[in-house]
């Protein structure tokens, strides 16, 4: 009986022994604490959009830890910055994966970025979550630790650009954009769109990442007689483009992505930016926005940063209580298989700011490649139509 006894304590002593180092060998968790990182753009050309997100990201792992944290395990976020260069986005995940030792890769901005860093958090296991991306790469080809959240270029491109050039009757198409992987997905998939109402861009012209000038670009696209001008841009690229053709006496149809769907448009470029629509998903928090819950979000997110929040505040707000609902299901034993597991059957609802619902399966990487299109009106984005996807174009 007593030895009995004693294989049953010793028993239960190795599932503990077991658990303890399990816990213990999984990098960026510890009994109190989940080790997130991020890179973002903070000094670089878009660093309007990264600090945006970093905020956001930290307003939500506040509110999280305010409240408990995740199953005893308060949030700690590191983010570092790119400068929006890839081989920097390198070095910052060798210093995040290899130094910091975090958990996961949480919602790193750029999408050469994220194919440069990729590779080195792959190495460790460390999940890359949710990527501000919205390039096929982010989840093609399959990889067990690759999960986003955002429409593709791609796919924003090719549903939207048909419903808005047969909406202005456009005659001539053309194209501008930035000469990188984000670009050319911004081309690609308005090429697909045109080519599925028989058309075809009558000019292409693009620019290198960082350009500023950009008045031969649009001057040959004005000499050429182009309607409606697809923009493969950014923040400042898309006022620099949009506001020299205007100075220029030349409107065309601007359409851009959600790469270029941020209040910075108009706040910066002014009313030289009415009438340029978007592709978007989740709408811009105003602060004076009709809708309560998101006029009292805008509110708070102002009170704690002294600055108004844009929709790149939300991604990063999203996105961490997208892993922190995933990691709440996940329980005590929280490790990158245990998360893949739950996320593999993980729903994700609309949430107040408009979002698409969202799913993933063993298979299935991408959340929702539903998108829908914004248009400055009166220097606000206002939203004009109701999603778009594949499942909409089938019908």
């Amino acid at each position: 009986m007593k030895l009995k006894t004693l294989l049953t304590h010793a028993a239960l002593a190795g599932v503990a022994l077991s658990a303890t180092l399990a816990s213990a060998q999984q990098q960026g968790v510890t009994k109190d604490e989940i080790l997130l990182g991020s890179i973002q753009d903070l000094s670089g050309p878009i660093a309007g959009f990264g600090k945006q997100a970093r905020n956001g990201m930290q307003l939500a792992v506040d509110e999280i830890n305010e409240q408990g944290g995740l199953n005893g395990r308060k949030l700690k976020l590191i983010v570092e910055d790119h400068a929006y260069d890839p081989k920097k986005a390198v070095l910052a995940a060798q210093k995040l994966v290899n130094q910091d030792k975090i958990f996961m890769m949480v919602g790193h901005i750029g999408t050469a970025h994220n194919m440069a860093a990729m590779p080195v958090q792959f190495e460790k296991n460390v999940i890359n979550f949710f990527p501000i991306t919205a390039a096929r790469e982010m989840y093609e080809p399959f990889h067990k630790l690759k999960y986003s959240f955002a429409a593709t270029y791609y796919d924003q491109m090719r549903f939207a650009v048909p419903k808005l050039v047969k909406e202005k009757g456009a005659k001539k198409v053309c194209t501008m954009y930035q000469d990188d992987d984000f670009g050319l997905e911004v081309e690609r998939g308005a090429e697909v769109g045109l080519k599925s109402i028989g058309m075809e861009f009558a000019e292409k012209t693009s620019f290198k990442r960082g350009a500023t000038d950009f008045s031969s670009q649009i001057s040959k696209m004005q000499a050429s007689g182009c309607d409606f001008i697809v923009m493969g841009t950014l923040i400042r690229e898309t006022i620099g483009g949009i506001g020299t053709a205007r100075k220029l006496g030349y409107n065309p149809t601007f359409l851009g992505s959600s790469g270029a769907y941020t209040d910075l448009i108009h706040k910066l470029g002014g009313k030289a930016m009415d009438g340029f629509y978007a592709t978007m998903t989740v709408q811009n928090p105003y602060t004076d926005e009709q809708s309560a819950p998101i006029r009292f979000w805008a509110n708070k997110y102002k009170t704690k940063f002294n600055e108004d929040p844009t929709v790149f505040s939300v991604y990063g707000y999203s996105i961490v209580n997208s892993f922190a609902n995933a990691a709440n299901k996940v329980g005590a034993n929280l490790t990158t298989e245990s998360f893949i597991k739950v996320m593999d059957t993980m729903r994700i609802p609309p949430d107040i700011f408009g979002s698409a619902p969202a799913s993933f399966t063993p298979i299935k990487r991408l959340g929702s490649d539903a998108s829908r299109m914004s248009q400055i009106q009166d220097g606000k984005w206002k939203t004009v139509t109701e999603y778009f996807s594949e499942a909409n174009a089938k019908k």
